[in-house]
């Protein structure tokens, strides 16, 4: 895998920063992503004293905001002319509702309508990359979704973190489906993982009481699904602190759920028109 270019969002913190510790150690060329510049130039001088690897990159982006999420990708384009692996880590849990700048819902845009986009918007590298794959960190809570009430898709008739953290990773899942279907044709594969509770900002903002395994652990679902050869042609599957596909909630495997969502993600995200085909 040396010199695979790979862009792991969200990997200035937990699981997205142990994963890119451990892809920089076997030798690829990572991008890291964060908000805060200056936290992501520290993680860069971090992992070039651990590692022999110089390959190494910063890009910077609040994905509260679709047009930081469109300059980041176009500044990767200018940057690279390929890219192997997109590792869509980056996520957040929100106690109160709270609006983006462009007027969305806070957890729904940072964790399933800004990976969405980015992989639109990043889809001309990876197909010029090697075996390219898209990783899509998502989480177990999308079992207890068991409907999706679609007037509330947004919480704009009522608002529970958790809920909303958990209609996200349904969201997540059932666009990684989606793409998987949409972009078989280009040899990309799509995936997507429950990396297991993990210690990290996230845990602790959401439930502070509970203690998580250790981001190392945490991040090599996501690295192995990123490199590893057993997964070369495996595309559209759910995986759950496993190696070996693990079946999705039901509700994720409805078609129907599944395009409807692609629907509201591609009209919010304003995708080109053919990407909702």
């Amino acid at each position: 895998m040396a010199g695979q270019v790979i862009l792991v969002t969200g990997s200035t913190d937990g699981i997205g920063k142990a994963a890119a510790r451990e892809l920089a150690a076997r030798d690829a060329e990572v991008i890291v992503h964060g908000r805060d510049p200056g936290k992501g130039r520290q993680v860069i001088r971090e992992l070039k004293s651990q590692f022999w690897n110089r390959n190494l990159d910063l890009v910077t982006a609040d994905f509260t905001s679709l047009e930081q999420v469109r300059r980041m990708a176009a500044e990767v384009s200018s940057r690279y002319t390929c890219l192997d692996v997109l590792v869509n880590n980056a996520g957040t849990y929100e106690k109160q509702r709270s609006l983006t700048p462009d007027g969305i819902e806070t957890t729904f845009a940072v964790n399933s309508l800004a990976p969405f986009l980015l992989t639109h918007e990043l889809l001309p590298l990876l197909r010029k990359g090697h075996l390219p794959r898209v990783v899509n960190v998502a989480s177990i809570a999308h079992r207890e979704i068991r409907q999706v009430d679609w007037e509330n898709l947004q919480g704009e008739k009522r608002y529970d973190a958790f809920e909303a953290y958990a209609l996200s990773a349904l969201a997540h899942v059932t666009l990684t489906f989606g793409m998987a279907r949409r972009i078989a044709s280009s040899g990309i594969s799509a995936n997507c993982l429950h990396p297991g509770v993990v210690a990290t900002k996230m845990l602790r903002a959401g439930f502070p009481g509970i203690r998580g395994k250790a981001p190392t652990e945490g991040a090599r679902l996501a690295v192995y699904l990123a490199i590893s050869p057993d997964v070369k042609g495996i595309t559209g599957e759910y995986f759950e602190e496993s190696v070996q596909p693990t079946p999705p909630s039901d509700l994720s495997r409805s078609r129907s759920v599944q395009e409807r969502m692609w629907d509201a993600a591609a009209k919010l995200t304003a995708c080109d028109a053919w990407l909702r085909k």
